[in-house]
C-alpha cells in the first residue's frame, strides 16, 4: 500500500477520519449501541448479543478502542468495555462541525 500522507492534513481532519473509520462497519455500530444501552459491557456479553465469533468481536473492539471511542478495564480474566466519554464528546463535536458546514447550494449542481 502507498503512503497515506496523513501528516499533510490537519489534526482535526485526521481525527474525523479516525472516527469515521471506526464507525465504518455495522458490527462496530452495533457494539457502540450495546455499550450505550447497557452503560458498560463485558466482552462475553457482546458476543452473545451479536452473530459474530469471539475473535471477530475482539477485533472490532480493538478498532473502536484504537479510535478512542471506547475504553476497557481488566477485571480478572475479563475486560469490561464502556464509552470513553471525553473522546466520544470530541467525536460528536468534530462530526457535528463537519455536517453543519454544509448548506445546500442555491443552484442545484447534480
Amino acid at each position: 500500500m502507498g503512503i497515506t500522507k496523513a501528516e499533510e492534513f490537519s489534526v482535526k481532519d485526521n481525527r474525523i477520519a479516525k472516527y469515521a473509520k471506526a464507525l465504518s462497519h455495522p458490527a462496530r455500530v452495533a457494539i457502540l449501541n450495546l455499550l450505550i444501552k447497557k452503560q458498560a459491557c463485558i466482552c462475553g456479553d457482546i458476543v452473545e448479543e451479536l452473530p459474530l465469533s469471539q475473535s471477530t468481536v475482539s477485533q472490532h473492539l480493538k478498532e473502536l478502542k484504537e479510535a478512542g471511542l471506547i475504553k476497557g478495564d481488566i477485571e480478572g480474566a475479563k475486560v469490561c468495555y464502556c464509552i470513553d466519554e471525553k473522546e466520544w464528546n470530541n467525536a460528536k463535536q468534530y462530526l457535528n462541525e463537519l455536517f453543519i458546514k454544509y448548506t445546500p447550494p442555491a443552484v442545484k449542481c447534480c
